[in-house]
């Protein structure tokens, strides 16, 4: 069962790659922003963060939330390249981008903790 659990992982770390890669590629367009790099991580608490330096850290696990969630997180990582906090001006950014964000925002809180592989 190991081998399987860790033949997932890595096909789901292959896939999260891929899809934030062009999600990334699309925004960063859109909003007018450069990171410096970017990573899947198997944070526990965490669906993305954003360094000073403008390294970028998804979850992986988002790839098996709905895209428009998956793309609300990399807005929401990407607007941090214009302001490092959560500020008004912050969420006015993101807003710009994914309108209804805060359903994205409820849709993790509720469901987030479903996202997950887990094996009988």
């Amino acid at each position: 069962m190991e081998a399987i659990d860790e033949a997932l992982r890595g096909w789901f770390n292959k896939k999260a790659e891929d899809i934030f890669g062009e999600r990334l590629k699309h925004y960063c367009g859109i909003i007018d922003v450069k990171y410096h790099r970017f990573c899947i991580k198997a944070q526990k608490t965490r669906w993305g963060s954003c360094s000073s330096k403008g390294n970028l850290n998804f979850n992986w696990r988002l790839v098996m939330a709905p895209e428009w969630v998956l793309d609300y997180v990399v807005v929401h990582e990407l607007s941090h390249l214009k302001h490092m906090n959560h500020s008004k001006d912050f969420w006015d950014t993101v807003a710009v981008y994914v309108p209804e964000y805060k359903k994205a925002v409820a849709w993790l809180k509720e469901n987030g903790a479903t996202l997950k592989l887990q094996f009988a």
